[in-house]
């Protein structure tokens, strides 16, 4: 039996985290046959459809990926996000260690590394015992690493009360960026809470000790922050992205692309908040006034937000007029359509998307770009604030609804943009000379995702050299 070199995949069971750390075992079993990966599975109480997908995947890859299910740990659900997230990972750490411990002992294949996701760097120490190395995967971009290392820097060596970056002046300056980053405005919230900004640390300290940094993202997307890293402490850093599934399914069952089908070429905005992505119902009268005002054709993905308190996943409405202006969907009738979930890709690959009012997910953002879809940005929580500012300052790439908007996973949203700034931005991103030039501008970032994943490319060439490292 040939012995392959075998890496230990350890992913968060959260649908932005998991899918892109999959695609990226796949990209690696089908480059060289010389690696095998298996995954390891925490089932998450956040996120029913886990399970559903990681079973889809499974069935569509080669027999070079394998999963195991770890056993099912029970974490309250009444911490903050940042805690709950510690407190699961901390509850998963013997059954890793027990799974790691029974692949090393495997004739079949040698261990050669343990590839675990940002927020999983806790089962680190399992890397350490059995001797392999451990490399940190970032779902996000080379930017955000950029951040967590800097702000670590600022707090273990100059002695930086981080606290005080939640005064209204303060200002950020650090090297990934051309621009000053307004801290309390675009800073993660988990970093202006004492205690959730120390769990946060606590994973970029974990980064230092592992052997490699792979990130998704692709060098010419970020080359001030990939010119950055080695300044901040970084291991060595592997740009592998965009690491997306961007197989478009067939058109049956999406009956909104038939719709899509029937409007001019670039003339439909595509609204779509991500997996927990949502609004209470007066923020939804805004966005629907806006809409109409505009006069823009618009697709618009419309969850249903959790109940108060609960930590749970946005749902599809049973009637979606029941938080609608009175009459809307009638006197829309034509121009735009109202829909629960969405295939997004699908729908961002079609001709007829000329612009995307997005959360500024790190997934999104790339299937966007790769598509060659202008944003405009409204974030909701995590990063997506930072992004928002990195796409539409730094990089030029977006439009803007607001880029400082958060919405509290649990506790909602505690603002109301108005229809009059949401109207500005639909015009912004649809509209206009500066519309045209972000477009271009976006076109061309479009062609460089792409070229960066072929032969040749600085994706497939990082890829390749993380593989030796690993083979080696």
């Amino acid at each position: 039996m040939t012995t392959t070199s075998e890496l230990v995949f350890v992913p968060f069971p959260a649908v932005g985290h998991l899918l892109s750390m999959l695609e990226m075992a796949k990209l690696l079993v089908d480059r060289d046959d010389r690696l095998s990966i298996t995954v390891l599975v925490m089932k998450s109480p956040l996120d029913s459809e886990i399970d559903s997908r990681v079973e889809l995947f499974a069935a569509s890859v080669a027999t070079r990926i394998r999963f195991v299910l770890l056993p099912q740990q029970n974490v309250s659900l009444e911490a903050s996000p940042m805690a709950f997230l510690s407190h699961f990972m901390e509850s998963h750490k013997a059954s890793v260690r027990e799974a790691i411990a029974n692949l090393s002992t495997s004739g079949s294949s040698r261990l050669k590394g343990l590839v675990v996701d940002m927020f999983c760097t806790p089962v680190i120490n399992g890397a350490v015992e059995f001797g392999i190395p451990s490399y940190v995967f970032i779902p996000s971009g080379v930017a955000f690493l950029g951040l967590m290392l800097y702000l670590q820097f600022l707090q273990d060596e100059q002695h930086v009360d981080l606290t005080m970056l939640t005064g209204p002046d303060a200002e950020l300056d650090f090297p990934c960026f051309a621009n000053s980053l307004p801290a309390a405005k675009f800073l993660p919230s988990d970093v202006l809470m004492k205690e959730d900004c120390q769990i946060f640390l606590g994973h970029a300290r974990r980064f230092k000790e592992a052997k490699g940094i792979l990130v998704n993202t692709f060098a010419e997307l970020e080359p001030r922050a990939m010119e950055a890293l080695a300044g901040l402490g970084a291991p060595a850093v592997y740009p592998l992205g965009p690491i997306l599934n961007i197989k478009v399914e067939s058109k049956k069952g999406f009956e909104i692309l038939d719709w899509l089908d029937q409007q001019p070429d670039a003339s439909v905005v595509f609204l779509c908040f991500g997996s927990h992505g949502s609004f209470d119902e007066d923020q939804v009268k805004e966005i629907a006034c806006a809409l109409e005002r505009s006069e823009c054709h618009f697709l618009w993905s419309l969850r249903q937000p959790p109940a108060k308190g609960k930590l749970e996943s946005p749902t599809d409405y049973a009637d979606p007029a029941e938080v609608l202006p009175e009459g809307f969907i009638d006197r829309t009738t034509g121009v735009g359509r109202v829909i629960g979930w969405a295939p997004q890709v699908a729908i961002l690959a079609h001709r007829a998307i000329g612009g995307f009012m997005s959360h500024c997910g790190w997934n999104s953002t790339l299937e966007s770009i790769w598509f060659g879809v202008p944003i405009a940005a409204w974030p909701q929580y995590a990063e997506q604030q930072f992004n928002a500012f990195q796409l539409v300052v730094e990089l030029g790439l977006a439009a803007e609804i607001k880029m400082d908007y958060r919405r509290d996973l649990i506790k909602g949203g505690n603002s109301i943009v108005t229809a009059d700034k949401i109207e500005r931005g639909i015009k912004s991103l649809m509209e206009g000379k500066e519309a045209g030039e972000r477009r271009k501008k976006v076109m061309e970032m479009s062609k460089k995702s792409r070229k960066a994943l072929m032969e040749g490319g600085t994706s497939y060439l990082s890829l390749g050299r993380f593989i030796e490292d690993v083979c080696s």
